[in-house]
């Protein structure tokens, strides 16, 4: 009888996760350029020197749906969306180099270039900085371009050039933070090719619909776990009864 409580106990926890993935999801079903998470299910079994009869799944966010989400166009110079097997360069807290999908850059009261998290975007020799008071746009190769409001015939210029990373062939994963990096370590080359979408942004690329069914199906797949546990219980007590009757 303990190996039934032990599988639905297994189950309900995996259905606990899973239900903390959906809910994580369903939360940044608008946040600019979310990658919707995905959940990676394993079997555990416990070995020792009886029969390996029992094994636990162990559930973990292990990847990330990295299907293309909707562009819409905002306007805004500063704003990019990505398309292709491309993300945006940025510097993480701790200094390092890591990549997100979220487009909404802005200047900051320093003139350091930031993105809607406030992480400082990385270009071709570091964190990205405008002078103050500027008029700053982003070509469709990832250029800073500046130009002074005081001379506006003067054509704008190049002051640096955003990283934008290729992950095609590279094994990355999703942080705490939301942002991705390179398993192992190191850094993503940079996409000599790759073009960016200005004046728009990419939407999450969460399926409001879809994430509500699967929740409803989580929900109500640990309900019958949890009945499972009960009929357990139900099951075990009936045969003590018939042992005592002997």
């Amino acid at each position: 009888m303990d190996r039934l409580i032990y599988t639905a106990y297994s189950g309900m926890s995996g259905s606990m996760v899973r239900q903390r993935v959906i809910a994580s999801n369903m939360a940044n079903a608008q946040t600019t350029g979310f990658r919707a998470e995905m959940l990676n299910a394993l079997p555990v079994t416990l070995k020792g020197p009886s029969l390996e009869a029992r094994a636990m799944t162990e559930g973990e966010v292990r990847g990330a749906s990295m299907k293309q989400g909707t562009i819409v166009e905002t306007g805004n110079p500063l704003d990019i969306a990505l398309e292709g097997k491309v993300m945006l360069s940025v510097q993480a807290e701790d200094g390092s180099e890591a990549y997100t999908r979220r487009g909404d850059l802005s200047i900051d009261p320093t003139g350091l270039l930031v993105n809607g998290d406030g992480r400082p975007v990385v270009g071709d020799s570091g964190p990205v900085t405008v002078p103050l008071g500027s008029k700053v746009s982003i070509g469709p190769d990832g250029s800073v371009l500046v130009a002074d409001p005081a001379t506006p015939d003067t054509p704008p210029q190049q002051v640096a050039l955003l990283k934008l990373a290729s992950f095609e062939g590279s094994q990355i994963e999703k942080g705490l933070d939301g942002l991705f990096r390179v398993v192992g370590g190191g850094v993503l080359p940079a996409d000599e090719e790759a073009k960016v979408h200005t004046g728009a942004l990419e939407q999450s690329n969460v399926d409001p619909t879809a994430i509500l069914v699967e929740m409803v199906e989580a929900q109500r797949l640990f309900d019958m776990r949890t009945k499972l546990i009960a009929t357990a219980k139900e099951v075990d007590e009936n045969s003590a009864t018939l042992m005592r009757l002997t």
